[in-house]
Order: C-alpha cells, then structure tokens, then sequence
C-alpha cells in the first residue's frame, strides 16, 4: 500500500498508508484532530532492497573509516573437495 502524507493548518505532518482507490483528500490530524490536506511528496522509487543499501552504508563507512584486518581473507581451514574413488571419475577431463 503506497504511504501519503497529510498536513494540517497547524503545521503538523503524519503518514498515513491507503490502496490507491480509497485514500481521502482529507484525514484527521493524529497529533491535534484537525482537518488535514493530503500533500504532494516525492514518490519512493526504490528498486534495491535492504541489503544493497546497507553495502552502500558500508562502502561509504569505508571510505574515511577503513576497517583494520589482522590477517588475510579466506586464509584458515579450506574446505576440501570430496575426493572420488570411482574408477570411471578418473577417466573424466580435470579442470
């Protein structure tokens, strides 16, 4: 459900999410109960989701905050291949 804004004539703004047929020009202001005007805003237009945003976060953390590393990424305990002991693997080519 798309989420629209209203503002009163006291100046308070709140959210509020209807289904597109049934959003109201008009709501009740939740902070003081007046008539509030639904208002113009500029639409979400999002097509990342929550994780390309937090790597965003985190590249521009880097930037100016570089993370310190102790050791080498990928260094430890490799997990190892399954080691086959069919004759007919050993016919097939090797990468």
């Amino acid at each position: 459900m798309p989420n629209y804004r209203f503002r009163c004539a006291e100046g308070c703004e709140f959210d509020a999410m209807y289904s597109m047929s049934d959003v109201p020009r008009q709501a009740a202001c939740a902070a003081c109960g007046a008539l509030a005007k639904r208002v113009i805003t500029a639409p979400h237009l999002s097509a990342s989701g929550g994780s390309a945003y937090g790597l965003l976060d985190r590249a521009a953390r880097s930037a100016h905050e570089p993370q310190v590393v102790d050791r080498l990424p990928g260094r430890g305990a490799a997990p190892r291949q399954p080691v086959s002991r069919n004759p007919l693997h050993a016919k097939l080519p090797r990468p």
